[in-house]
This record gives C-alpha cells, structure tokens and sequence, in this order.
C-alpha cells in the first residue's frame, strides 16, 4: 500500500522543517540573565523536523455510500442493545463493565501510556533539584596544598615570618544549600516531538480501551444470546425425546400386530437414539457458554445464577440498522481511530531522530549559600552561583542517528500501511454485517412462516384425532415436527441478534456513556482473601 507523502523515503528533508521568525545572534554572557535571555530567544527561533500531516490514499478516498443500499440516517450506538426489552440483558452488561477483567487490563494499559506521556512531556522542563551539603576535611600541612603554601608564604626552609607557626595539619569544614538545574534548549523540536508522540500513543491507548470495552461487551452480548438458545433448545429436545420415546411405544405396538413393517420401527427408534445422544451435547454447550458469561462477569458461577434467571425472553428485533456513510467510520470505530493516531505518533518521532543529528545547547549550574558555619547558610551575603553552557553536535558515532532516522521512516510507513487495511477492513466489515443482517431476517421471516404451518398442523390432527378421524401417531408426528422446527427457529433468533451485533461492532461509536474514571476490579489483599475462605469454609460447615 502506497502512502502519500511529501517526504517519501527521507527526501527533501531540509524542505520540510518549519521555523520560526530568525532573531539576532546572542552570546552567552558569564552571568545568569544571558543565559536565559537566550534561552528565550531560542525558544522564538525554534525549528520543527516531523514531516506534514499526510493519509494513505485508501484514506483519502473513502467511499460515499456502503455497497448493497444501507439505511439512511444518522447512525445510533448508544446503549443499542436494549432495544431488545430484556432487562436482564442490560443487567448483565452493567455488571460486566464494572468487574470484567479484560477492561481491567486495558485500563491498567491506558495508565501505563499517560505515564510515558508524563516522561516524555518532562523533557519540555527544567530539572531543579535542592542539594545540601557538608564538607570536612582534615589534611596534614607537610602535604599538598599545605606544603606549597607554607614555601610560598616563608623562606626556603618554610617557616612563617613574625615567628608564626605552621599548624602540622590544615582542616576546615563547609556547609552548602542550593538549587541545581539543568535544562537543554529544544531548539530543533526534539523534545517536544517525542512528547506529542507520547501524547498520541496515549490517546490511542484510551482508544484501543474502548476497543477492548466493545469487543467485551460484544462476547458478553454474545454469550448471553448463545444462553437463551440453548437454553431454549435444551428444552425443546427433552420434549422431543418425551414425544419419540411415547412415538416408538405406539410403533413397537403396532409392529407386534403387524400394522407397521420393521423398517418403521427402526426408523423411529433412531429417531430417538439421535435426538437422546443430542441432548448431552446441548447440555455440555450449555455449561460452557454459562462459564465463559460467569468470567466476563469477574466471578464464579454463583455470581451469574444471581444474576441470570431461567427464563430468558429477548425480543427478536427485525428493523434495520442507519449505518451513516463510511467516512464516519474515521471517528465512530476505536481501532480505526489508534490506528490513525499511531500515525501521528510515528511522524512526531521522524521529527524527534533528525533534530538529533543537529548540535545541542544545553545550560546548568547551582545556585545557593555556601559558610564555614552553619548559622552562615541563613545569610544573604554567603551566595554563589556556578553556570554552565554546553554546545554539541555529533560528528561520528558510526551512522547510529542516521539508521535511527531511517528506522523512523520505516516504522512510519509501516503505520500508514496498517492505517490504510484498518481503514479498508472497516467499511468492508459494515457491508458484511449490513448483507449477513439482511440475510438473516429473511431467514428467520422464513422460519416463522414454517413455525406457524407446523402450529397449524398441529392442531388440525389434534382435532383429528379428538374426531377419530386421524390416529394419535400422525398427532405426534406433526408434534415432532412443530419442536423440530421450534429448536431451528431458537438458533435463527441468535443467530439475527448475532448478526445485528456484528453490525453495531462494525459501525463502532460510542456504545456506553463515557466513564468519569477508568477503574478496573477492586484488588482484595492476601490476607483479607483468606478471612473470606475461612469464613465461607466456616458457614458451610455450619449448615452442614
């Protein structure tokens, strides 16, 4: 995939800095005042290296309309799911935005990049830090400092004059207060490009945790509709294991009076056999889809009985979804958004490693009261300073900036690529899930019409046979046939509110009002864990 740049493959680059207004020269004067009039100077003329903001083509040239006719209309995420009227359904999605351990972890991922934002938003600042100090040393006069003093200040034999004596050792001691401060000037936008890339990698976290929020609430919605249907068809199978078994009773009656052929008998047989070795499968997709529900939920099974009644009645929901146009697709959906805020993040950082290959101008120093005394730190007149200018520039460091440079580029054109798919994946996906969507209702509309058929021939052999017209097998015959039809008709709901999901997911937006904090589950300490396990073992040992 193709990227549309103005810098393609590091060239132009001197074209593409942007500066400000040039000021005169300044010279860095011995005092404090020079430097940072020049600091500030330097500021004004500060120069900038990322490249200019640029898309994939892909990017540039979204589509108008989704293929295949979508809805018009402005497209309606928030809290879409309780459009199906079930109550239960919207409990289960509360409980789960408040303890589900994924959202947890994703929270915990979007703390982790404000930190890193913190870091690098630091470098834009001074570092001051106090120091105190004291200082005792003791030497002997004969050595060193003391020994060239005493031949400097007496004759050659190194006595004093005025008959003064040289101390055999020299000590004194010196306390210190001050402030340290180092800051470098960021002349040529290093500092303040690696922060805003660090501001964008940090909000494209914040948007992969409404990614993680979503795709947890699609498994939750998921897994709650694969309930109702197994639920559902759990059910219909006992009945219709009741209905064969009385079936091959009537059958096995009949073939020992010679009314029915063998073949008959068999065939009804396994019917039943199929429909009994069926039943433990149900039951075993059943258990599962409850656990996979009891962990979104952050708990046990206890915690899902709680919550999740028996009896499950969503409505089935039939009306289509107002997709919008794709373009909203850019804003709407989380994955698309980090992708292109990770863009913006890889070309503040192609900014950051070419402003390294130019010189630096860094200050530093201390200022603070120095005494040979301790009550001589609270005097005025005991200060000093000590400030430091530093200009470096690299000549060789065996073409490490330039492969950095060129690392940057690359990885820049890695995310434009993968901005370009997310992009192309996503209006796919909508157009997917808006054709699987209408597919799906006109199957379940199929369905429907077939139920109300088989209700209908129930209820005419019932008639029959409360007649005496028909016998009691075409009854449980055509009752067969109606759970048969029933159980098809338990999966098609699921598999219409699957595909309505799958939709909204593609569609992204704004499922839940924004949280006011991001806070994951509550973290209990060891040994409040074991309290509970030893009051838990205490009561069942109670109630036992």
């Amino acid at each position: 995939m193709r990227a549309r740049r103005t810098l393609a493959g590091g060239e132009n680059r001197a074209a593409s800095h942007r500066c400000g207004p040039r000021g005169p020269g300044t010279r860095l004067g011995p005092s404090a005042g020079a430097l940072l009039a020049a600091a500030a100077l330097l500021h004004l003329t500060a120069c900038s290296f990322e490249p200019p903001p640029s898309v994939p083509e892909p990017v540039a040239e979204v589509p108008s309309g989704f293929a295949g006719g979508a809805l018009p209309g402005d497209y309606q995420s928030r809290e879409w799911w309780a459009a199906f009227e079930d109550p239960v359904l919207n409990t289960v999605v509360d409980s789960v935005l408040t303890a589900n351990f994924d959202l947890a972890e994703a929270v915990a991922r979007v703390e982790q990049a404000r930190a890193q934002a913190g870091i690098a938003r630091a470098g834009l600042f001074p570092a001051v830090q106090a120091s105190a100090s004291v200082t005792d040393q003791n030497t002997p006069a004969n050595a060193g400092f003391g020994e060239q003093f005493r031949k400097l200040a007496g004759g050659e034999d190194g006595s004093l004059p005025g008959g003064l004596e040289f101390p055999d050792r020299l000590g004194f001691t010196t306390y210190a207060l001050g402030a340290d401060f180092a800051y470098e000037l960021d002349f040529w936008g290093r500092a303040r490009n690696d922060a805003r890339a660090a501001g964008a990698q940090y909000l494209a976290s914040e948007a992969d945790y409404h990614t993680a929020r979503i795709g947890v609430l699609a498994a939750t919605i998921t897994t709650y509709f694969e309930i109702v249907a197994l639920r559902r068809q759990t059910g219909l199978a006992r009945d219709l294991v009741e209905v064969l078994q009385e079936r091959e009773q009537l059958t096995d009656s009949r073939y020992e009076r010679g009314l029915v052929t063998s073949f008959e008998l068999y065939q009804v047989r396994g019917d039943l056999r199929n429909t009994e070795a069926g039943l433990p499968q149900l039951e075993t997709q059943l258990n599962d889809a409850e656990g996979r529900l009891a962990v979104l939920l952050g708990g046990y099974r206890s915690k899902l009985d709680a919550i999740v009644p028996e009896a499950l009645t969503p409505a089935s929901l039939v009306e289509p979804v107002a997709a919008g146009v794709p373009a909203d697709l850019l804003f709407q959906r989380p994955d698309v958004r980090a992708a292109g805020l990770r863009l913006d993040a890889a070309r503040f950082t192609i900014g950051a490693r070419r402003a390294e290959l130019l010189p630096s101008l860094s200050i530093s120093g201390t200022i603070g009261v120095q005494s040979s005394e301790a009550d001589g730190l609270f005097k005025v007149d005991q200060w000093f300073r000590n400030l430091v200018g530093n200009l470096t520039a690299p000549i060789f460091q065996g073409g490490r900036l330039r492969s950095n440079v060129a690392l940057a580029h690359a990885q820049f054109n890695q995310v434009a690529a993968a901005y370009g798919r997310a992009v192309v994946t996503a209006v796919y996906e909508v157009e997917a899930a808006l054709a699987a969507l209408a597919n799906e209702d006109r199957r379940h509309a199929f369905l429907i019409s077939q139920r109300e058929e088989a209700q209908a021939s129930v209820a005419l052999q019932s008639d029959r046979y409360e007649s005496g017209v028909g016998g009691y097998t075409d009854y449980l015959d055509a009752l067969r046939t109606l759970l048969n039809v029933e159980s098809t008709l338990a999966a098609a709901g699921r598999d219409l509110a699957l595909a309505r999901l799958a939709v909204h997911r593609a569609l992204g937006g704004d499922w839940t009002a924004e949280p006011e904090s991001l806070e994951g589950p509550r973290m209990v300490p060891a040994d409040e864990t074991s309290t509970a396990e030893d009051s838990t073992k205490s009561k069942s040992q109670g109630s036992s």
